[in-house]
């Protein structure tokens, strides 16, 4: 959720912004903007809309001449997308950008108006930018004007901060909200996400909280929040540019689906010693979760989904009776937790502010708490007493695919794990299942090579208002997932239900040539889910069938049948989803809607 730059160099700083936001373009925004010196004047230009808008604009300056700058990339949370709205904010003397949002606006509205100021905007990054300001008028200094203003923000921020009478440097500070420095040999940037600066370095530090960093070219300052001069080790990125660029794809949605295969088996193959799972967790935690009588998975959206094919995983291979929980709603009902029972955070980026509230919460009431993530360092992965990493790589795309498939993986792995520690897997039943989950890249190739086949589904289906997906068991988990993929790229209204469930109540909305897409991998129930296939059609239903090619299917049952690789049943939706992902995008594409960058939605969502 929205993207921050920020350049102090030699020369070229608007490119580099502008290269930045570009590569921030995923994580979703409606407006962009940026503010440089021009010598010693500060200018900031901004736009509602996309990135071209603001390279439009900012055509009539000379870019080879300014060296100094930060840029932002909005998601609207306080007021609509507009020019005003956008970022930076300031008042001529200080200008900044901001990730995050600050709850106490409202009080600080009432502080600032009583001492003078008047806002422009409709936002709460204004308020905090002239709190800066206010501060800075007071003392003088610019960072005790930053130290004074963060004392007394409440919520989450990441901010990086010019001021006109310093052209050669910007201020960073954070809380909450990721924000990284990363040292070149064009200059220093601040950036929210790596993949804004992989052009340039794969070096960066992590901002600790209300730490603040001061970059003047080749020079970098950090400052505690006690006022203390820091000294910062830098990581190195474990990916590059290449691996953040789309390989000849046209959509990074379609590299990314085509990437699944090699990214289960990095994560799952990455593991394996001598028939077993290695997952390099501490001796402590692993005791308390060995013995856990219950767990907790928490997540939101696409990993709250894979966390529904965890428990179905868990319950069945260690009989551990595991609860999924969605992160915004777990924070708010006063769980009952007890310290024997580990809470699981699922998160692709670490920096889910839902997730991160609930990981706290965890850990207050003592329960141990594990992190299933994609990137170290991540604010989920560090204050987890645990955590497993999923080896995806970059996820450029807004929608997740790939993200979602490691977490299965990964939580398969950690079932069959579970199950023969606790003994309910003999050794061989355990080395069984290892082998089988570790030919599961071969059967996701399999899926993925069905292209052309949801390709074919998606023409005939384009057009629909609604579309229901149903499945049982696993399927019904794997089914919320595809129903959600189809949606929020697509934007045609979709619901999934429990196949059973049908003749509750929804049956009502089936009418002619409604299309039903129905999962059916599991053997145990499928003349069931047949059974509801059935009671569809009869109401003028347009059925989809995804089911294994070792299963005979009645001609008739459907008006299309996908036909995928048979697997291992429990590890089936890791190639049914597959199959999903890939009708959702040709579903897209057809419509002509933005596939990387759906509307009104971000990759990371670092608010509440």
């Amino acid at each position: 959720m929205c993207g921050i730059i920020g350049f102090v160099g030699k020369e070229g700083a608007l490119e580099k912004l502008l290269s930045g936001l570009g590569a921030l373009e995923y994580r979703g925004y409606d407006s962009a903007g940026v503010a440089f010196f021009e010598g010693n004047r500060l200018t900031a230009v901004k736009s509602g809309g996309r990135l071209d808008r603001l390279a439009e604009k900012l055509s009539v300056y000379d870019g080879g001449s300014i060296s100094v700058g930060i840029g932002h990339t909005r998601w609207a949370t306080h007021g609509e997308p507009s020019d005003i709205n956008s970022h930076p904010h300031g008042n001529g003397r200080v200008f900044a950008v901001h990730n995050g949002i600050i709850e106490n606006y409202v009080e600080l509205s009432e502080y600032l108006g009583k001492r003078g100021y008047t806002f422009n905007s409709d936002t709460d990054t204004e308020r905090a930018v002239l709190l800066i300001d206010y501060f800075y008028e007071k003392h003088g200094e610019p960072v005790a004007a930053i130290q004074n203003a963060v004392q007394m923000l409440a919520g989450s921020f990441a901010l990086g901060v010019v001021f006109a009478d310093y052209p050669d440097r910007v201020f960073a500070v954070r809380r909450e909200s990721p924000l990284l420095i990363s040292p070149s040999d064009e200059g220093s940037f601040l950036e929210s996400d790596i993949s804004a600066v992989l052009k340039y370095t794969r070096r960066f530090a992590r901002l600790d909280e209300d730490e603040i960093a001061v970059l003047m070219g080749d020079d970098i300052t950090y400052i505690s929040k006690d006022g203390k001069l820091k000294h910062k080790e830098y990581e190195t990125a474990e990916w590059d540019v290449e691996a953040a660029e789309k390989g000849g794809f046209p959509h990074f949605m379609l590299k990314e689906i085509h990437e699944e295969a090699e990214s289960v088996r990095r994560t799952v193959r990455g593991r394996m010693c001598d028939g077993d799972a290695e997952l390099e967790l501490p001796d402590d935690f692993k005791e308390r979760l060995y013995s856990a009588k219950r767990l907790h998975i928490v997540a939101c959206g696409t990993a709250m989904h894979a966390g529904l094919i965890g428990k179905y995983a868990i319950e069945k291979l260690a009989r551990i009776p595991t609860d999924v929980e969605i992160a915004s709603e777990f924070r708010y009902r006063d769980p009952i937790l007890d310290p024997t029972e580990p809470v699981i955070i699922i998160s692709q980026s670490g920096e889910t502010a839902d997730s991160i509230a609930a990981l706290r919460l965890a850990r207050e009431r003592g329960c141990p708490t594990l992190a299933i993530v994609n990137v170290p360092g991540s604010t989920i992965a560090l204050e987890a007493d645990a955590v497993l990493y999923t080896w995806a790589g970059p996820e450029i795309a807004v929608a997740s695919t790939k993200a979602y498939s490691v977490q299965i993986a990964l939580l398969y792995t950690l079932a069959i794990k579970l199950g023969g520690e606790r003994g309910i897997l003999t050794d061989l039943e355990r080395e069984h299942l290892y082998g089988k989950l570790c030919e599961m890249d071969g059967y996701i190739e399999k899926a993925t090579a069905l292209s052309d086949r949801c390709r074919e589904i998606a023409e005939r289906y384009k057009n629909s208002t609604n579309m229901y997906f149903i499945g049982r068991g696993q399927d019904h988990a794997l089914s919320q997932e595809a129903a959600l993929k189809m949606k929020e790229i697509s934007y045609i209204h979709c619901e999934a239900y429990a196949a059973g469930e049908l003749k509750h109540g929804t049956i009502s909305l089936i009418e002619e040539g409604t299309p039903v897409f129905a999962f059916a991998t599991e053997g145990k129930v499928y003349d069931k889910l047949v059974s509801n296939i059935r009671e569809v059609r009869s109401r003028g239903a347009s059925v989809v069938l995804y089911v294994p090619d070792s299963f005979h299917v009645e001609d008739g049952i459907a008006d299309d049948v996908v036909r995928l690789p048979s697997a291992l049943e429990l590890f089936m939706p890791l190639v049914a989803v597959c199959a999903a992902q890939l009708t959702a995008y040709h579903t897209a594409v057809l419509l002509g809607r933005d596939v990387d960058k759906p509307r009104n939605l971000a990759k990371s969502v670092t608010v509440e």
